[in-house]
């Protein structure tokens, strides 16, 4: 880095690569304690809902009473009770459990208007870091650059920047995936509602789980009538040809880890609802037959050795990667996000503050996941190594 780029670079500028949930928790989180941040997002369009129905955790609202953040109106459906249903659709056990349920686009959109938008950078597709005892240096697709002081790699599982300062260490695939769907209110009959109306509803079989619970709308409503119910039913595919033919989609394109909605391949979704007629309970099936756009994920784990590089970090789906049975995906990211910036905060030697953040974070991130991977292999049946 030049003396006239580093000259322009401040001591509190940072640079945020990736622009969904884990970006915009961190670029919140440090705007908050006066730092200027910029978010590099690869896309060119406008992010959508590739994940669906999200629990609000804790960790979420602390992430935006720290960044200011004051929503409009409420952020999630409330749950009350916990149902275990069996095949036939009988309750086998009921629990008192409020919660509330999030989704993934109330989020984003929400913290998205809590952003300045000349800040905000699609298209930016990372090729490049380079960083000395000025700052760092991000290089990008489009020939364009920018330096900060500091660069934080929030760009998820595919992360670039973990790609780049840890190369060989990616994520790996669990033994099982996720097929997902929203239905909007209105659509679900009702012979179906009375189970899984504002409940949370499992039904667990040897070697799989389907789940459900209600989420806010499309465009973030809450209101009865303008909400959507969100399903999931984890399934084993084996490595080879299984898992390839669920993440190859309509075009035959072989996908890296998950099919978004509408690009299921007609193979797949007509093998997908044959098997949801044989084994869902009847709630569940009328989910999935009212379903227009079935999505599915592969389900991954990822833990990085180390989070800090110097001036460059990971944070969020970019340094682990929880099972999505901890319902913690979203919180970690959160979590990470604030404690940077209360590390960052104020502090004469930011090189130390990384360091202790980076030990706390680590620990709870290899908890989360190593509790995860306990948790998803024996709901899915799958030997513990």
């Amino acid at each position: 880095m030049s003396t006239n780029e580093a000259s322009s670079v401040g001591p509190r500028k940072a640079l945020v690569i990736g622009g969904s949930l884990g970006g915009l928790f961190t670029a919140t989180a440090l705007r908050a304690v006066g730092w200027q941040v910029d978010v590099f997002e690869r896309s060119a369009s406008e992010l959508d809902s590739r994940g669906g129905g999200i629990v609000l955790q804790p960790e979420v609202l602390r992430a935006f009473s720290f960044a200011g953040i004051a929503a409009h109106g409420a952020l999630g459906v409330r749950s009350h009770d916990r149902l275990f249903l069996d095949h036939g659709g009988d309750v086998l056990h009921r629990q008192r459990m409020p919660q509330t349920q999030t989704s993934w686009s109330t989020l984003y959109a929400t913290l998205l208007d809590h952003f300045p938008a000349a800040h905000y950078h699609r298209g930016a597709a990372l090729t490049a870091i380079a960083q000395d005892e000025h700052g760092v240096r991000a290089t990008f697709a489009d020939g364009r650059q920018a330096c900060g002081a500091l660069l934080v790699g929030a760009d998820g599982a595919g992360s670039t920047v973990r790609s780049i300062v840890l190369p060989g260490v990616a994520p790996s695939y669990a033994g099982y995936v996720v097929w997902r769907g929203l239905v909007d209110e209105d659509r679900l009959p009702e012979a179906a509602r009375p189970l899984l109306h504002e409940n949370f509803v499992f039904q667990q079989d040897s070697d799989s789980m389907m789940l459900q619970y209600m989420v806010p709308g499309a465009d973030g409503a809450t209101a009865p009538g303008r909400r959507r119910f969100n399903w999931l039913w984890y399934l084993k595919a084996d490595p080879g040809v299984a898992l390839d033919a669920v993440l190859t989609d309509r075009n035959g394109k072989r996908r890296s880890h998950s099919i978004p909605p509408g690009m299921l391949s007609a193979e797949q979704e007509s093998w997908f609802r044959q098997t949801a007629t044989a084994r869902a309970n009847p709630a569940f099936r009328a989910l999935i037959d009212n379903t227009d756009q079935i999505f599915v994920q592969a389900i991954q784990d990822l833990q990085v050795p180390r989070m800090v590089f110097g001036r460059v970090l990971l944070t969020g789906d970019a340094a682990f990667i929880p099972r999505p049975h901890t319902a913690g995906s979203t919180a970690k990211a959160a979590a990470n996000a604030v404690a940077l910036a209360t590390a960052l905060d104020g502090t004469a030697d930011p090189d130390q503050a990384l360091q202790i953040w980076q030990q706390g974070e680590h620990a709870q991130g290899e908890k989360m996941t190593q509790w995860g991977i306990r948790m998803g292999n024996r709901i899915m049946g799958i030997a513990q190594h």
